[in-house]
């Protein structure tokens, strides 16, 4: 069978990879009285004397929804709510098997900014946490910052900023593999959506000068007018050169390239025209811009992708089970810049300097430390 028949055997099974487990069984009235009623009425009252109780005596504090709108799947594109279903399952099972966090999908039909802000701050007080996922860019940037204006959880869209914060890790371990200084590297981004600008931004904020984004306009600039207002923002802070062209362009000299884009856009040639000793992270999947073999062969020397059949997998599972297991343990209102720097660094840790080569600068996910380390690292920066 192929890998899809399986995946179709194993949903079709199962009927769904998640269900409900209670702590409590109850076997008697004694069970049923402490359970439900009467006995529940007593941690009723105490939150509404204390609401904070609720973390208490709920499982709030462990407790995470994963909310999509459908708008932007995986590659799949916008295939609605109800076809998002398996993913945000999906994603409900890492929660819990890499970080022991109970997650909740909810996939929503709608894809109005409004009605989707309205509808998460109405279910907030069951949850702990509001993981956003597969919500199409522009839109996820304004649902994240008024979520994170109204409410008092931790707000984390996993496509922006989990993705940006295990490039970040691979980065830094890659820079000590060929010998490059942040301050001194040119960077290409490619992909102007939720997870490139996340990249760019959390690059800019540790410390890369040179950074730039190519998305269907070629090179992101100010002199396209046809930007949406999170791309008008990035070319603020971006291309300080004021470079135009396309892909190839940018990619001539730069030292770090990373890839969140279209399968095969990326030629030997334009890999070749990198400087000596170059970093290569192609991430669209299942195909990547370019094929490892090929990134070599042109003169990459480090290269990953987003497949866990290449070495250097860059994946969102090392970073995103630890970062909400910290926020949750350490009761942040926020994940703030610090915390996601501070988990990257957690990440690039965990590959010993004395392991590091061009195929090992990133942590296996199913590496047993990975969630606590990187949920340490989120609690001693929770202010």
């Amino acid at each position: 069978m192929t890998t899809d028949e399986k995946a179709l055997k194993l949903h079709a099974d199962l009927k769904g990879k998640l269900s409900t487990e209670a702590k409590y069984h109850v076997k008697t009235r004694e069970d049923l009285s402490l359970a439900y009623t009467p006995g529940v009425a007593k941690p009723c009252v105490e939150i509404a004397n204390n609401p904070e109780d609720v973390y208490k005596y709920t499982w709030k504090g462990n407790t995470v929804a994963v909310v999509s709108d459908g708008s932007a799947v995986l590659g799949l594109g916008n295939i609605g709510a109800k076809a998002a279903m398996p993913v945000m399952e999906g994603k409900a099972v890492l929660f819990k098997e890499f970080g022991n966090v109970n997650a909740v999908p909810i996939c929503l039909d709608t894809q109005d900014p409004d009605e989707i802000v309205d509808t998460v701050v109405r279910i907030s007080p069951g949850f702990g946490g509001i993981n956003l996922e597969d919500i199409s860019a522009p839109r996820c940037f304004e649902i994240e910052n008024r979520l994170k204006e109204i409410l008092d959880i931790p707000v984390f869209h996993d496509d922006q900023h989990g993705t940006a914060i295990v490039v970040l890790a691979g980065i830094i371990n890659a820079l000590k593999v060929v010998g490059k200084e942040k301050e001194n590297c040119k960077v290409v981004v490619n992909g102007d959506g939720s997870a490139g600008i996340a990249i760019a931004k959390l690059l800019l904020k540790y410390g890369f000068k040179d950074v730039t984004i190519c998305g269907l306009y070629g090179i992101l600039s100010k002199d396209i007018k046809d930007l949406n207002w999170a791309q008008k923002e990035m070319a603020e802070v971006t291309n300080l050169s004021g470079q135009n062209g396309v892909l190839a362009d940018a990619m001539k000299s730069a030292d770090i390239f990373i890839g969140v884009s279209a399968p095969n856009i990326v030629s030997e040639e334009m890999v070749a025209s990198m400087n000596k000793d170059a970093i290569l992270f192609a991430m669209a999947n299942p195909t990547p811009e370019i094929m490892p073999d090929l990134a070599k062969k042109a003169g990459a020397r480090v290269v990953g992708t987003g497949r866990s059949d290449f070495p250097n997998q860059v994946n969102n599972v090392v970073a995103f089970p630890g970062i909400f297991k910290g926020a949750l343990e350490g009761r942040a209102k926020q994940i703030t810049e610090e915390m996601k720097l501070a988990a990257a660094h957690a990440i690039a840790s965990l590959v010993p300097d004395s392991e590091l080569n061009e195929d090992n600068i990133l942590p296996e996910a199913f590496n047993p430390d990975v969630a606590d380390v990187v949920s340490k690292a989120v609690k001693d920066n929770i202010k």
